[in-house]
């Protein structure tokens, strides 16, 4: 009996290898199990801004993002993660609020920052690996720019 359990649960382990080259090498996103993180901004040198971020890492809630809440409070905001750094665009249909968009690299470097009026139809684009969303003219009042870092702390 040993004999044949040893074949299976070799074949299992080959098939969800491959499953798992598939999801990376197209792009999909990985499910962190986290429902929130503790995302910090610094320039290097200091912490501009921490951030109690909900996780955005599944298609349905990259989809629905912050369009299903009324407001973000001052330190409050949505991150989205991906398994790769690639081109990635954001729409702010159905928002009833303004945000700050960051696109953030593979390294955790800020590659850019928009300021996303509400209920757009425009699409807002970056390189990022992770974005994250916070409330309108934040990065702003931090003093949040590109070539500023995250650090990420999934909880």
């Amino acid at each position: 009996m040993a004999l044949r359990r040893g074949p299976v649960a070799l074949a299992l382990v080959f098939a969800l290898v491959a499953v798992g080259l598939v999801v990376v090498q197209l792009g999909l996103p990985v499910w962190t199990g986290a429902d929130g993180a503790t995302v910090t901004v610094t320039d290097g040198e200091e912490t501009l801004a921490t951030v109690d971020a909900e996780v955005a890492d599944s298609p349905g809630e990259r989809y629905t993002g912050l369009s299903d809440h009324e407001s973000l409070g001052e330190d409050e905001g949505m991150l989205f993660v991906f398994a790769e750094e690639g081109e990635r665009a954001f729409v702010m249909r159905e928002m009833a609020f303004g945000i700050d968009i960051l696109f953030v690299s593979d390294e955790g470097e800020i590659t850019g920052i928009v300021e996303a009026p509400a209920d757009s139809d425009e699409r807002y684009v970056g390189d990022a690996r992770w974005v994250l969303e916070v409330r309108k003219g934040y990065a702003a009042d931090h003093g949040i720019e590109p070539g500023d870092r995250i650090e990420i702390e999934y909880h």
